[in-house]
């Protein structure tokens, strides 16, 4: 089963140009077609997220800048990130979306969520919008869990570093981040030694790659790096970060994934969920055509549908980087253990 969330409005968030546009919610609707799910899609009704919610992971302040920037016209935020009159109500839609879809998740006790989260969220900080993003959704749908006594593990394969998720996160030792993406790239952030805050060491925990890399060192990298940490962290739930930008056909970055590629790191993290207790949130992806096929091998991976799958990539560089990524948090960890034993 799959349990589908968006926003549902007629309302509008896009400025003309711009690569984070409506249509990339039609190419991800357009690849779930194609795997002839039937029956078997469940479209959870959008709910606005309540005040409350959201000031589990943002600032209050910043909550009513946004909305009064919102009710003003909107604008452009900074270089990347614009708003309009409707994106107020668009982002609470989108990040009640998420909610919606924990919510019978858990209700029906099995599925997997996907949650087409427009605008994305993952770069969105406790303060302030940057990145495209407005609302942090994936956090937003964390700290619900947490509330309710939950363990969550966030895992983000989108190109850019979540540096808004990390942030939010970086001291709750009930959230484990993981992160692959390319570096140097925008934000800057995420480096392999940046592995939380006093009261959660390890709970960050950062895949940095270079421009080119391949899907074999990413999945090396998850598998060698990110399985220990979730198997040791033992989440109850698994939210994913699903930005496509990673595919070799994606304008905004320089990593070389494939559909497969997509397959496989899916299958990877559905094996670290319980059932019911997976849900995907759309991040980045600004090729079409990439994102089309890129969610349908996601969902028709963790559903065991039928899907039509690009060969997996193999060959590009990063492989050493994967052991530099290790010694660098072990370092990491290991120095701010000796700072906390002599604080």
């Amino acid at each position: 089963m799959l349990v589908l969330g968006g926003p549902g409005s007629h309302e509008s968030h896009e400025e003309e140009g711009h690569p984070e546009r409506p249509e990339r919610v039609s190419a991800v609707l357009a690849g779930i077609g194609d795997l002839d799910l039937g029956s078997e899609v469940v479209r959870v009704a959008p709910r606005e997220a309540t005040r409350a919610e959201l000031t589990r992971v943002h600032d209050g302040s910043y909550l009513d800048e946004l909305g009064a920037f919102c009710y003003a016209g909107g604008g452009d935020i900074d270089e990347d990130t614009y708003a309009t009159f409707d994106s107020w109500s668009v982002a609470r839609h989108t990040a009640g979306a998420g909610l919606a879809v924990i919510d019978e998740l858990s209700r029906a006790g099995d599925g997997v969520g996907f949650v087409l989260t427009r605008p994305p969220g993952h770069h969105a900080l406790a303060g302030r919008a940057m990145g495209f993003c407005l609302l942090n959704n994936a956090a937003v749908a964390a700290a619900h869990l947490v509330a309710r006594g939950e363990r969550v593990a966030i895992v983000d394969f989108d190109v850019h570093h979540g540096n808004g998720t990390q942030s939010i996160f970086w001291n709750e030792p009930r959230v484990l981040y993981v992160s692959s993406h390319q570096m140097p790239l925008f934000p800057g952030s995420g480096t392999p030694g940046e592995v939380g805050g006093p009261d959660a060491l390890g709970a960050t925990l950062n895949l940095p790659l270079p421009a080119g890399a391949t899907g074999d060192v990413i999945q090396r990298a998850y598998e060698e790096l990110a399985a220990p940490s979730l198997e040791a962290f033992g989440a109850t739930w698994v939210l994913v970060s699903a930005g496509y930008d990673a595919h070799r056909s994606d304008p905004l970055a320089d990593l070389k994934l494939t559909s497969g590629d997509f397959a496989g790191l899916s299958r990877f993290i559905a094996s670290h969920a319980g059932p019911g207790r997976l849900a995907f949130f759309l991040e980045g992806g600004y090729n079409l055509q990439a994102l089309r096929a890129s969610a349908a091998a996601t969902l028709g991976t963790v559903l065991g549908a039928n899907v039509a799958l690009e060969e997996r990539s193999s060959g590009g560089p990063g492989a050493e980087t994967i052991e530099r990524a290790r010694r660098a948090r072990d370092r990491a960890l290991e120095e701010a253990h000796e700072l906390g034993g002599r604080a």
